[in-house]
């Protein structure tokens, strides 16, 4: 276990990766930067507008895409960004919100959720919970269907938005008709330095892993809880009635193998639609690697249009 599994230096380091961050965004160009993420697949138009969410936790900042479409009350998919619970990367999702509204024809709600150490577990799961309950609560006022609602995220999104179908399972709605889970951490009371990945050097290390869930839980016994390890052996429960759910791994990430597990978790309980294993790529590979982003991409977006209905 790294110095970094300490809940202080965790905190310190996440805090110190938040200013990075925001320094990078205010770049006008460079890789990691908002305006890099703009600028990718420009084919694919950007046309927003902002939207505040209320929730108990805090509100949540959120970007709107419109789809160019003629229904009058399109579908709604909410998208949860990465970062390790830590990191505010929600402009990194800005082309695959792009695309998912231009080629699913739904309205995309990437939401800025709260992160960790200011906001730790379990703040972020009820937060994003409860900004989809109201995405699905107020889809006439605002312009979308919240009757044909799917959830999805990569990496610590895609976490979330597990935490948001369980959540919706056990206290009866939103009804969610499809989960998109894009190689998400899934098993936080696995210590890092018990996973393997398949290559020698993935991209994310065990001390990113250390210093990213000791910074989002804090104490180690809360790690089993089923909102942040759905995967782990020690959550047993039924998943019978869960949202129907896409799992996308890669190959090579160190977090393949909870992936994995939980796909077969959600095949036994019939809640799975496909798991597809990206093979060559790692953690994040969408990125940087435009190729299998966009083959990538074009699966989600026709899972989620046959579960909306606007195939």
């Amino acid at each position: 276990m790294s110095v970094l599994a300490r809940p202080a230096v965790a905190a310190f380091a996440a805090k110190s990766l938040q200013r990075l961050t925001r320094m990078a965004d205010r770049r006008p160009s460079g890789r990691g930067s908002a305006a890099a993420s703009h600028q990718r697949f420009p084919e694919f138009p950007r046309r927003i507008r902002e939207l505040t969410i209320p929730a108990t936790v805090a509100p949540a900042r959120a970007t709107v895409y419109l789809p160019a479409s003629e229904d009058p009350s399109p579908p709604v998919h909410v998208n949860f960004h990465g970062g390790g619970y830590v990191i505010p990367l929600t402009e990194m999702d800005d082309p695959l919100c792009r695309f998912l509204a231009a080629e699913a024809g739904v309205v995309v709600v990437n939401v800025d959720y709260v992160v960790a150490p200011q906001h730790p577990f379990p703040a972020p799961p009820r937060q994003a919970y409860e900004v989809v309950r109201w995405i699905a609560e107020h889809g006439a006022e605002q312009g979308w269907d919240g009757d044909r609602l799917t959830v999805g995220g990569q990496s610590a999104g895609g976490g979330l938005a597990a935490a948001v179908a369980r959540q919706a399972l056990e206290e009866g709605g939103p009804s969610i008709a499809l989960q998109v889970l894009h190689y998400p951490p899934l098993d936080l009371a696995t210590g890092a330095k018990d996973k393997h990945a398949a290559i020698a050097k993935p991209l994310l290390r065990p001390w990113m892993a250390d210093l990213f869930d000791a910074a989002y839980i804090p104490d180690p016994k809360l790690r089993t809880d089923r909102l942040a390890s759905p995967a782990h052996p020690s959550d047993t429960a039924d998943l019978k009635g869960m949202a129907p759910a896409l799992v996308v791994t890669a190959e090579y990430d160190l977090l393949k193998a909870e992936g994995v597990a939980y796909a077969d978790r959600l095949r036994t309980s019939g809640a799975l639609v496909e798991h597809v294993d990206v093979t060559g790529a790692d953690h994040g590979y969408d990125g940087t690697d435009d190729e299998r982003a966009l083959r990538t991409y074009a699966l989600i977006a026709r899972q989620v249009r046959d579960a909306v209905g606007t195939a």
